[in-house]
């Protein structure tokens, strides 16, 4: 009985649902492939089939999404989020987040356009900065009606500026608020506002030079007159 007691003890609950995650969201990458070739197998007629098939691939992306993010904050509460930065074409990593959504984009008539010069380049790490831009595009998706638009400048104070904007009923003024809090203040278990908005706020603090620092800011209005994200990267 005292053993069983011991090696129970030895045990990190947190590795091993990392671990966990790690399993589903590798096969979950596997399921989404096969819904992408099973959208290419039905008859352009069947409507309803079409819709169903695209609503399943939008929620499984999504869950990929939210796993990826949970193995993230478990390596950042390890001190060991892994930021590899390298020069990044931003019209060539936008254009791959909307193509991993087109399936839902396209049932959906979503119209998806961009802002962004070709040779426009930063120092970034674009995997994080994938997922930072895939899990606003695919809220916008949700939350939007039908147009969204991703644009990308340099700012007056030499930041990278990366806004995405759609025509939906905006930001509640609860998520406004939450955007400014810091991120010990956070509470991940507040849904739309918890793991998502943390999650972003990681990512663009965890790009820096010297003392500029990355941040994120969420605004309604914009060119679509719905939800404004804008996340900046020094």
């Amino acid at each position: 009985m005292s053993s069983s007691k011991q090696v129970s003890s030895t045990i990190d609950f947190s590795s091993v649902l990392a671990a966990a995650v790690h399993d589903m969201k590798n096969s979950l990458f596997l399921l989404i492939q096969s819904i992408e070739t099973l959208s290419e197998t039905l008859s352009p007629t069947n409507i309803e089939a079409k819709e169903q098939v695209a609503s399943v691939h939008y929620e499984a992306s999504r869950l990929n999404t939210n796993l990826v993010q949970i193995l993230s904050l478990y390596r950042a509460e390890l001190e060991s989020l892994p930021i590899t930065v390298d020069e990044s074409f931003i019209k060539d990593l936008v254009e791959d987040v909307v193509g991993s959504n087109a399936l839902y984009v396209a049932q959906k008539n979503i119209t998806i356009t961009t802002d962004i010069e070709d040779d426009l380049s930063w120092y970034l790490d674009s995997e994080l900065i994938y997922l930072l831009l895939n899990d606003v595009i695919i809220n916008a998706m949700r939350y939007g009606t039908s147009k969204i638009q991703v644009s990308a400048t340099v700012d007056a104070s030499s930041y990278l500026s990366i806004k995405i904007e759609d025509d939906g009923v905006g930001y509640p003024e609860s998520m406004l608020s939450k955007s400014h809090e810091a991120l010990s203040d956070f509470e991940l278990s507040q849904g739309r506002t918890g793991l998502g908005l943390f999650f972003a706020k990681l990512i663009a603090r965890a790009h820096s030079q010297g003392d500029m620092e990355g941040a994120i800011a969420l605004s309604n209005g914009g060119l679509l007159g719905g939800s404004v994200f804008e996340v900046k990267i020094p």
